[in-house]
């Protein structure tokens, strides 16, 4: 399948990415249990990202961005924005580098997310997002006063490209387990992954195609997908998937996933603990609510047809009382 030239990210962006990163980070596994193919009714295939720096697959995205940087903006440092899994993937890339990094978040953020983050070195600074406030707005206006590069969480080519390099491995890995065609379900807030992944597989894969898959509260993919315009999703839908709930889908994103993914899907809170649970007891990987969207998806035979789906477990970033919540339901 060919794609657009006037994409941001081309599928050479997406190969350098992955030489940058391939001494630094984790080429996360792609599992298989038995007992979750019965549960299925088919062959499901879970791409493991909880297992990589950070718990989540955000930190390809952070090291192929700062990595790509000249050295005098290195120096200068970073600033980002994002509800948890971008800043401790941001926090940690620039620790790595040996700069400074600066990271908005929103106040009522997971406290293990905000905990890790100012773990891994970042500066930390909290909004309001609750009553409104822009943390764009926040993090443009900090980064002109300090002279920092802004690393959006997936509106940014070079974090497309990053987590572009989760579909190499897909591509490589499903044919290695025997698997050429197949939907893959991607947990996807502001679409920087799912856009990566898409583009990769476009290229090397073009029978794995990419299926976003959202909270029902917080779908504006689906949405706009099937509107063919971007549509934006209700001040703080009602969710505890903290780690996808964006606004509306990405303005670089979203042309990608219109040509070259499938329709969007989406679940409810029950499905996504019961996936939660699934993912401790079978494969024993401990995933974020946001995390374990896909896998939710996957475990429904009735949401995406074949006799293979390929899953990615995104995040595993979870405060105990929702990983409590999950076992017990």
């Amino acid at each position: 399948m060919l794609t657009d030239p006037c994409f941001p990210v081309t599928i050479e962006m997406i190969e350098q990415a992955a030489q940058r990163l391939q001494c630094v980070g984790v080429r996360t596994p792609l599992l298989e249990s038995p007992y979750l193919n019965d549960r299925a009714g088919r062959r499901v295939l879970v791409k493991a990202e909880v297992l990589q720096r950070t718990g989540s697959f955000k930190f390809r995205g952070a090291w192929s961005a700062i990595s790509a940087l000249d050295d005098d903006s290195r120096k200068r440092g970073v600033i980002a924005y994002s509800s948890g899994n971008h800043a401790q993937g941001i926090a940690h890339a620039a620790s790595l580098h040996g700069i400074a990094a600066t990271v908005v978040m929103p106040a009522d953020s997971p406290a293990l997310k905000l905990a890790n983050t100012r773990t891994l070195g970042a500066t930390v600074i909290t909004y309001d997002r609750l009553g409104g406030e822009s943390r764009e707005a926040v993090g443009e206006a900090l980064a002109q006063e300090r002279g920092l590069t802004l690393i959006r969480p997936y509106d940014e080519p070079m974090v497309i490209a990053g987590q572009g390099t989760c579909g190499l491995e897909i591509a490589e890995q499903a044919l290695q387990m025997g698997v050429e065609e197949a939907d893959v379900l991607v947990c996807c807030g502001g679409g920087g992954l799912s856009a990566g992944i898409a583009i990769a597989l476009a290229a090397k894969a073009p029978q794995l195609r990419v299926r976003p898959v959202e909270p029902a509260a917080a779908d504006d993919t689906c949405r706009s997908l099937k509107a063919g315009q971007r549509l934006s999703n209700p001040a703080n839908p009602n969710t505890f998937c903290d780690a996808i709930v964006t606004p509306m889908p990405g303005e670089l994103t979203f042309p990608v996933l219109q040509q070259l993914a499938g329709p969007g899907l989406t679940v409810n809170d029950a499905e996504v603990l019961t996936a939660m649970k699934q993912a401790l007891m079978r494969l024993k990987l401990v995933v974020e609510p946001g995390g374990a969207v896909a896998l939710a998806a996957a475990l429904k035979p009735a949401s995406a047809p074949g006799d293979a789906v390929i899953c990615v477990l995104t995040g595993g970033n979870v405060d105990e009382h929702w990983l409590a919540r999950a076992v017990d339901c």
